[in-house]
């Protein structure tokens, strides 16, 4: 009977979540991710094969459950940040820019973008199965704040301004992706144009004139 890390079964699987994460991170900085096997999972957290293959029945089953656990601590610091109702749309969606776009600081958040990823990535958050489905809803919500408060300006579809918008974010994303020092300007610039396109024009909503 394989040894159990942890002091329960639940925490034992945690520990190997985390270890097969940190595995997949040292990796990507010795190889391609093509390159990569089940086999070196195994090897670099200490695993059988056979134990690996209950995680995930192959490499990109894999991948998408741990994107899916590493998203969850954004997701759920959005939806606090969002339901803080009392605060400014505009205080709000610029923390959820800079939430979301710290978690692509994970090189295997990066794997989302890879070609033929088995998870739609954050430019097409709508997808099943995407770990920031509960973001975009979440970010739909503090758009309508906006509007309602007048903050923001009318727009014809808010899911599909958003949606559009997601568009900057994981622009956003594959820069840090590509430099991950770049981190503090490209937030800057993703609130710069997020929010420029949702903002109220200063001739906007005044009365036609006679």
């Amino acid at each position: 009977m394989p040894r159990i890390r942890g002091a329960s079964i639940s925490q034992h699987h945690e520990l190997v979540w985390s270890e097969l994460a940190g595995a997949m991170r040292q990796l990507l900085l010795e190889r391609d991710y093509d390159s990569i096997t089940m086999g070196h999972l195994a090897a670099r957290t200490g695993l059988a094969r056979n134990t690996l293959y209950n995680y995930a029945g192959d490499k990109s089953a894999l991948v998408v459950a741990l994107t899916e656990r590493l998203g969850r601590p954004a997701v759920e610091r959005v939806a606090v940040v969002a339901a803080r109702t009392a605060d400014p749309a505009g205080e709000r969606l610029r923390e959820i820019i800079e939430v979301v776009l710290e978690a692509f600081t994970d090189p295997v958040m990066q794997l989302m973008f890879r070609p033929g990823a088995a998870l739609p990535p954050v430019g097409e958050p709508k997808g099943p199965g995407s770990p920031f489905h509960e973001v975009v809803v979440e970010t739909e919500r503090v758009v309508r704040d906006g509007i309602t408060g007048g903050e923001f300006r009318q727009v014809g579809d808010v899911q599909l301004v958003v949606e559009l918008l997601s568009g900057v974010m994981r622009s956003g994303a594959e820069r840090i992706g590509r430099d991950p020092a770049a981190l503090a300007v490209t937030v800057d610039a993703a609130r710069e144009i997020i929010i420029a396109s949702l903002e109220r024009g200063a001739d906007q909503d005044r009365p036609a004139p006679a």
